[in-house]
């Protein structure tokens, strides 16, 4: 199972006009990660979204926050180390190995190229970490 965020057009800027994304796909990945380990759902939803810029340029806070929260379930890790990485022109697809306790998961992301050269997260792939929501750490 993926997730996906659908979006339409938007700037490249969030509140305050910080630059939103990442400077470069691996660095968007970490940041992500991090973003999740540390529960901050606004740096999260800086750096998801797709080639039109962070989902929450997008989509509705209400609905936004639901989906965060989600994937900060899922994607909850003590610690996490990216093991591939291949090209796909604009987009770049990322193996991921998370561990959570004494469970370790191999999963994928997608980050994809934004406005302004800034690189955002499209989707992930739950199904691999789908045991890190549905129990507690082991």
């Amino acid at each position: 199972m993926l997730v996906v965020v659908a979006c339409s057009p938007a700037g490249r800027t969030g509140p305050g006009n910080e630059l939103t994304g990442s400077a470069a796909p691996r660095v968007a990945i970490e940041q992500f990660l991090n973003a999740v380990k540390a529960q901050d759902i606004q740096a999260m939803s800086s750096i998801f979204g797709t080639g039109s810029g962070p989902a929450r340029d997008n989509i509705e806070r209400a609905e936004l926050e639901k989906r965060m929260l989600i994937m900060q379930c899922y994607f909850n890790h003590d610690k996490f180390r990216i093991t591939g990485e291949s090209n796909q022109g604009a987009k770049r697809v990322f193996q991921i190995e998370l561990t959570r306790g004494s469970r370790t998961r191999q999963t994928s992301a997608l980050a994809v190229r934004g406005p302004s050269d800034r690189w955002y997260i499209e989707t992930l792939d739950i199904a691999a970490v789908r045991d890190f929501c549905a129990e507690p750490k082991q």
